[in-house]
């Protein structure tokens, strides 16, 4: 019988750019402490840990969590691209919910260096090759570009050509999300930016401008998860938990359907989602607040759909209508996003469980989301999988 599984803890440290950060040793020992603390459950009855990082060698997950203490329990290193926080919550929650352990920690984190990111090795098969091959026969390949921007750039483009809409409804989903960011003491990038500033920033890749397009950022993020029963008897917050949640892979679409959308995950993020809402018995249209992968603007707006939080093919309506922000259907970012709070890869899944667990419970200062009982979290990673994750406010 599966068991209900509480988010007891959550802590994270303020991202920061690379050069500006301390080593993931320290960046990852500060926000397992600060999960620790918050959920008030010493490391000691922590059963099993599970690290995530991408930039990293192995058994790094060690290194940063025995700088928490020598415990001898397992530990798993994970590295699922940009979507490996949000595997590490994932493995750490079918832990506690199976029996398996009553507490289990999953901590993520990523000390990441200037530019673009690229390949670690040259003389073997890149796991990217496959999508970077569907990608140049869609739409080609420029050497002067980076990738990921191509990647995502050209998913934009798909869908300007499929519902005609206009570059600067990209463009609008940075403004909202500095708004945002302003708010949040976390967040790398806080100033607010105008939609003429945003559109006047260098091009990165056609619709893509420099400002719709997220940094490379270092930092930590991690979450303590507990039985009901666990919680109960240590007398911890019981006033989060993990109502629901799914992992996607690719499937044929993603290199058949000759649709850059698909190629980035959005067949992923749509079975993931339905997963969710079936297995919690909701509906989109039940979501107060949503943390969602907004590694590009384009990203943000096609994962709208995928989500479901509006139908196919009227994102740009819901974007100038404001329903994806305060006062709309459904606030979407409140954090930031990966936009603007930054994206330490390793550690943006945990962060946006930091963020939501703070919502729900009533404690994001000025992001409030008011009334916030049902908020959903979306972390996807190209090579590829996608987690979708349903919190509840108790």
């Amino acid at each position: 019988m599966k068991r209900k599984v509480l988010v007891a803890g959550v802590g994270m440290i303020p991202f920061s750019k690379p050069g500006k950060s301390e080593s993931y040793t320290v960046m990852g020992e500060r926000a397992a402490r600060l999960a620790l603390e918050d959920a008030r459950v010493p490391y000691g009855d922590v059963e099993q840990a599970y690290v995530s990082y991408v930039y990293g060698d192995s058994t790094a997950g060690q290194a940063a969590i025995y700088r928490v203490g020598l415990s001898g329990v397992p530990v798993f290193n994970l590295n699922n691209n940009c979507s490996s926080g949000s595997s590490a919550l994932f493995l750490a929650r079918q832990a506690v919910e199976s029996g398996m352990v009553e507490c289990a920690i999953a901590l993520g984190f990523e000390q990441m260096v200037p530019g673009a990111l690229k390949g670690a090795y040259e003389d073997r098969p890149s796991p990217m090759a496959r999508f970077a091959d569907t990608m140049t026969t869609l739409q080609g390949y420029e050497p002067s570009s980076p990738r990921a921007a191509q990647f995502f750039g050209g998913a934009g483009r798909d869908y300007m050509k499929q519902h005609g809409i206009r570059p600067d409804t990209f463009a609008r989903i940075s403004v909202k999300a500095r708004q945002h960011a302003a708010r949040n003491p976390m967040a790398v990038f806080r100033d607010t930016v105008t939609l003429d500033e945003v559109m006047a920033s260098p091009k990165v890749f056609d619709p893509l401008t420099r400002l719709q397009c997220c940094p490379p950022t270092c930092g930590a993020a991690a979450a303590i998860l507990c039985s009901e029963d666990f919680a109960r008897r240590h007398g911890l917050d019981t006033r989060v938990w993990i109502a629901a949640q799914a992992m996607t892979t690719d499937t044929p679409s993603t290199f058949d359907s000759g649709d850059m959308r698909r190629v980035v995950g959005y067949d992923m993020t749509r079975a993931a989602a339905r997963q969710v809402y079936e297995a919690a018995g909701i509906g989109p249209e039940d979501i107060d607040v949503v943390e969602l992968h907004d590694c590009f603007t384009a990203n943000e707006l096609i994962t709208y759909e995928g989500l479901g939080l509006t139908p196919e093919g009227t994102a740009e309506k819901f974007i100038l209508e404001g329903d994806n922000t305060y006062g709309g259907r459904v606030v979407t970012n409140p954090s930031g996003g990966l936009l603007s709070k930054g994206h330490p890869l390793g550690a943006t899944g945990l962060a946006q469980c930091a963020e939501l667990t703070w919502q729900l419970r009533g404690q994001a200062d000025q992001r409030q989301v008011e009334g916030a009982r049902l908020a959903l979290q979306h972390n996807l990673g190209l090579g590829g999988a996608c987690v979708v994750t349903l919190y509840q406010a108790q």
